[in-house]
């Protein structure tokens, strides 16, 4: 037994295919002819819901928030373009009913529920026998919040190399001569006359030393800038337009 759909719940609702997949936005509703029940939905699909395609409405399944089909985003997508004018034909029923791998027993013939013969009821639900509501689209803009990007610290080791000048003394032994004063005679006389000896001096050298120590030089982070940009979207919007025929007068003309 099919579940029982409301109108009124279903237009604007969320489509949704098998996987799961949204595929777009549910804009009008067809009746059966025999039944007054809903048969069919249009849904915009595409680009700014550029595209409408028919769907059935005979398995699908509607809470709050979603409609749900029994078909892949694809098979909705590459439907028969049918026109959305208020009734479908037999033949048009035909094409749709095949595409979906439904049986047709030519008694449906859907109309919108906007196309009643006998009282041409608008879409607010007030018999238009006397006067029509001319209506229209409008667009409204706005913005939401998504996920666009990811980014992360990683702190790493590198070497590098450094070079740094080191001044270094070193010793050398230089041999020295005086002459003999008085200040010097003892010393120089003192011993043998003739003596074979050694005398040794020790050198010295500084040799450069390397030495490394860690210490903090700064703290880095992570923070979000916010920047605003202009983007410009382009809709199309549909418009109801209201043509007089007939000798009709204008209230501007009483």
């Amino acid at each position: 037994m099919r579940e029982q759909i409301n109108i009124e719940n279903i237009r604007g609702t969320t489509v949704y295919g098998t996987e799961g997949e949204k595929i777009g936005k549910v804009g009008e509703v067809y009746l059966d002819d025999q039944t007054n029940q809903p048969e069919w939905a249009t849904v915009n699909t595409g680009l700014f819901g550029g595209n409408e395609s028919f769907v059935p409405l005979s398995d699908a399944s509607i809470t709050s928030d979603r409609l749900s089909l029994p078909y892949d985003k694809e098979t909705v997508k590459d439907a028969p373009n049918v026109a959305n004018d208020g009734h479908l034909t037999p033949d048009q029923e035909r094409q749709l009913y095949a595409h979906y791998g439904l049986s047709y027993d030519g008694h449906s013939n859907g109309r919108g529920t906007g196309d009643d013969d006998s009282t041409r009821d608008d879409t607010s639900g007030r018999d238009t026998s006397d006067a029509m509501t001319r209506s229209e689209e409008r667009v409204d803009v706005g913005t939401r919040t998504e996920v666009a990007g990811r980014a992360r610290l990683r702190k790493y080791v590198v070497t590098e190399n450094e070079t740094h000048t080191v001044p270094v003394r070193k010793e050398r032994a230089v041999l020295q001569t005086e002459p003999i004063t008085s200040e010097n005679y003892d010393d120089a006389t003192t011993g043998s006359e003739l003596t074979e000896d050694e005398h040794e001096v020790v050198l010295h050298e500084e040799r450069p030393v390397v030495s490394k120590t860690t210490q903090p030089v700064e703290r880095v982070r992570l923070g979000t800038q916010t920047t605003t940009d202009q983007e410009t979207l382009t809709e199309e919007v549909r418009k109801e337009r209201v043509e007089a025929e007939g000798d009709i007068a204008h209230d501007s003309d009483r």
